[in-house]
């Protein structure tokens, strides 16, 4: 039986991504190292590098395998629910730890095509999520007019990625107000 294919290893790589996950939202991405993953789940630390030759492989690993929680499944009205969908993006990353990872893996990405190659995707997915949103504002007639598609995502979730991460500030209600309002027209 290969090492890939063996139940202790599945049990116990699933052990380490839990205890990854854990120490990441406790203490932030400085924690994910294979001493403390490995420790934290009860396995061997030979154990963690025989899975992950590179700790920033762990880590990448410990974030994905989940949905994004955000800007999924749009309802009308659009407007406050995009309010809604960018506050929770704008608290979440006022927590230290999650804008730490968020910059280290933009930085990561710059490099190496596995991690650049996720947050592609994900990108990509909130694009389209976005989007959507903003179809479903335009055809119930609650957006008369919107920026170019491709830029929408870029105006609503860019300034609170550099307001969050960047300046480490906080994300007003006004400011989000000014977001949504930069994407079109919106009847009121």
């Amino acid at each position: 039986m290969s090492y890939s294919t063996d139940p202790r290893a599945t049990r116990s790589r699933e052990a380490m991504l839990v205890a990854a996950r854990e120490l990441l939202v406790s203490e932030g991405p400085g924690a994910i190292t294979h001493q403390r993953v490995a420790q934290q789940a009860g396995v061997g630390r030979a154990t963690a590098y025989r899975h992950w030759p590179r700790a920033e492989q762990l880590l990448l690993d410990a974030m994905g395998g989940t949905d994004l929680p955000l800007f999924r499944d749009p309802e009308a009205p659009v407007r406050p629910w995009l309010r809604r969908q960018l506050r929770q993006l704008a608290d979440e990353l006022a927590v230290p730890a999650v804008a730490a990872v968020a910059v280290t893996l933009a930085q990561s990405a710059m490099w190496d095509p596995e991690i650049a190659h996720q947050q592609d995707e994900s990108t990509r997915t909130i694009a389209e999520r976005i989007h959507a949103a903003i179809e479903l504002a335009v055809e119930g007639g609650e957006l008369a007019t919107t920026a170019g598609a491709a830029d929408v995502a870029a105006l609503l979730v860019g300034p609170i990625v550099y307001r969050t991460a960047m300046q480490r500030g906080d994300v007003s209600d006004a400011l989000i107000d000014r977001l949504v309002d930069s994407v079109g027209t919106w009847h009121r």
